[in-house]
C-alpha cells in the first residue's frame, strides 16, 4: 500500500518551523509499516532547508521514506508534465483529518487489517470527549 504521511502534528508535535517532540510510537509504527512492505511518502508543506531537516530527523530515527512530496522518487517537473504536489496514495495519515489523528497503535491496526475508520471505530468505540464548558456557555 502507498501511504502518505504528514510531518508536523502527525509524526511530531506541531511546533513549525521548529521540529516538535515525537508523537508517541510514531517512528516505531512507521518503521513497522515499512517492514510490512508498505511504501511511505513524506507529505508535508515543508520545503527547502525545513524539508531537509524533517527528512534528516526521520532518517536519524530509522524512517527512510520511499519518496518525499512526490508520487515516486524519480518524479520531476521535467519528466511528468502533470507534476503536482498533490500525491496519489492509498492512505493519508494527517493530523488535519476530520476528528483529528488517532493514536499510532490504532493507525497501525487500521492499516494492517485494511479497515476504514468507520469499521475500526464501530468495533472499538471511543468515549466522547466533551470540551469543558466555560462560564459563558449555557
Amino acid at each position: 500500500m502507498l501511504i502518505a504521511v504528514d510531518f508536523d502534528g502527525t509524526i511530531v508535535e506541531h511546533k513549525y518551523p521548529k521540529i516538535g517532540k515525537e508523537r508517541p510510537f510514531a517512528t516505531a509504527t512507521l518503521k513497522k509499516l515499512i517492514e510490512d512492505g508498505h511504501r511511505l511518502i513524506l507529505w508535508t508543506v515543508r520545503e527547502g532547508r525545513l524539508l531537509d531537516e524533517a527528512v534528516e530527523w526521520c532518517e536519524s530515527k530509522g524512517v527512510v521514506f520511499y519518496s518525499v512530496n512526490r508520487d515516486y522518487p524519480e518524479e520531476t517537473i521535467e519528466n511528468n508534465r502533470h507534476f503536482s504536489r498533490k500525491v496519489k496514495a492509498d492512505v493519508f495519515i494527517d493530523d488535519c483529518n476530520v476528528g483529528g489523528i488517532p493514536d499510532w497503535g490504532s493507525i497501525y491496526e487500521m492499516i494492517s487489517k485494511r479497515m476504514s475508520a468507520e469499521q475500526f471505530y464501530s468495533d472499538n468505540p471511543q468515549p466522547i470527549r466533551r470540551k469543558k464548558k466555560h462560564w459563558w456557555n449555557f
